[in-house]
């Protein structure tokens, strides 16, 4: 009989360790499809619009050409775009949670920097879209006392990350925050 003490299970690395923290890669992709979506809901519509004008034989074939090459562009600048800005946002966006606060970062031309003390917190969410979900991320939703900034969230955390954290926002103690 083997009375050799079973190694200890590695504990998960601490929520509030001070330290930045990038959000999971994985958040490109979704906001990736996210913009193809968007790209097809908008182009979609005005690319079906363009083809009745080019079905009808009043307008003359200089401005269907300038119609054509009109949609053309802007659909191919908005599909550029909407690939592009989710890497720009990714490369942009932080955040760090010590034992007293969440602080967010992210801005791509804008930067904004978003401190949230732990005693402000009135409730935490951890919310999935069905795309997100595929992806296994979740976005965090923290509710506050105030009126600036009152909903704040974190999109683009591992689930089980985002659960975790939720779970270091809470109120200590078994009483309630209010």
């Amino acid at each position: 009989m083997d009375t050799a003490a079973a190694p200890p299970s590695p504990t998960p690395p601490a929520v509030a360790d001070g330290l930045e923290h990038r959000l999971d890669p994985r958040i490109v992709r979704v906001d990736r499809i996210g913009g193809w979506i968007t790209l097809a809901l908008t182009a979609g519509p005005f690319g079906f619009a363009l083809i009745a004008v080019l079905l009808n034989p009043d307008p003359p074939v200089p401005l269907k050409a300038l119609l054509t090459a009109l949609w053309a562009a802007l659909s191919i600048l908005l599909g550029w775009w909407l690939h592009r800005y989710p890497q720009l946002a990714y490369d942009h966006a932080s955040y760090r949670i010590d034992d007293d606060v969440i602080e967010i970062r992210r801005g791509v031309v804008f930067r904004r920097v978003i401190s949230v003390p732990r005693t402000r917190v009135q409730h935490t969410d951890v919310s999935q879209g069905p795309i997100e979900r595929a992806h296994g991320l979740g976005t965090l939703v923290i509710y506050t006392a105030g009126t600036e900034h009152a909903r704040v969230s974190l999109s683009g955390l591992e689930h089980g990350r985002a659960l975790a954290i939720r779970d270091h926002l809470l109120p200590r103690g078994g009483g309630d925050a209010v």
